[in-house]
């Protein structure tokens, strides 16, 4: 089912394509994030993006400061556009619960609502992994619909999806699970740029890898 689910997932993005950006542009929360996110970073940090869609604003903004930027999508179309549209970074066509994660690879990693088409018991192991792929002292932003939702049907930008999430103390609970300390969140309501589009509400968690060992 989960398979199904994710190719679902690439058959949807694929058909929304440049039009997601044009709905969401306009998240000022989403890039107060980054601006949180960039005022930690080292130069030059090693960046994953999670779900990279068209590629803007996440990666081009990292990479329009310097930073080493790789995004992976499940969606083709989605990749080609990001690769257009944002060529100082790099991008790659997977799953990103089958893509090999290297221990303490990267010094960020972003997942902004990115898990909504997985099930709990995945976005719980996936957000393990990638506290595992972060160096110690790294960061990892989440950002979701904070909805207490389980395998929900959903039309979103036209397209049927099923969705499953966690309300806001339960995802914040994913988060320390996987052994990050939440260092802030946001909660805001956010309405996209689309015809009849109803307003959602969004949640951002920047977490920390903690140092661990003499000097930490």
């Amino acid at each position: 089912m989960a398979d199904g689910h994710q190719h679902a997932a690439a058959e949807a993005f694929d058909a929304i394509g440049a039009d997601y950006e044009r709905a969401f542009a306009g998240s000022l929360a989403h890039r107060r994030s980054l601006d949180r996110l960039l005022a930690r970073l080292g130069p030059r940090s090693r960046v994953l993006d999670v779900g990279s869609g068209t590629g803007r604003p996440t990666a081009h903004t990292l990479a329009a400061a310097g930073h080493e930027v790789l995004g992976v999508d499940v969606s083709p179309v989605m990749v080609e556009l990001a690769s257009r549209r944002v060529p100082e970074a790099s991008f790659r066509c997977a799953d990103i619960r089958e893509v090999s994660l290297e221990e303490a690879s990267f010094d960020a990693v972003c997942v902004y609502f990115s898990l909504l088409q997985m099930s709990r018991d995945e976005q719980s192991s996936l957000v393990r992994r990638l506290a595992g792929a972060l160096r110690p002292g790294g960061h990892l932003v989440l950002a979701t619909v904070p909805l207490d939702v389980q395998d929900v049907g959903a039309v979103f930008m036209g397209r049927h999806v099923r969705v499953t999430s966690f309300g806001p103390e339960a995802f914040r609970a994913l988060a320390t699970g996987a052994g990050l300390s939440v260092v802030d969140e946001e909660r805001t309501v956010f309405t996209p740029d689309r015809p009849g589009a109803s307003a959602e509400p969004h949640l951002f968690l920047h977490c920390r890898r903690e140092r661990v060992g003499p000097g930490a």
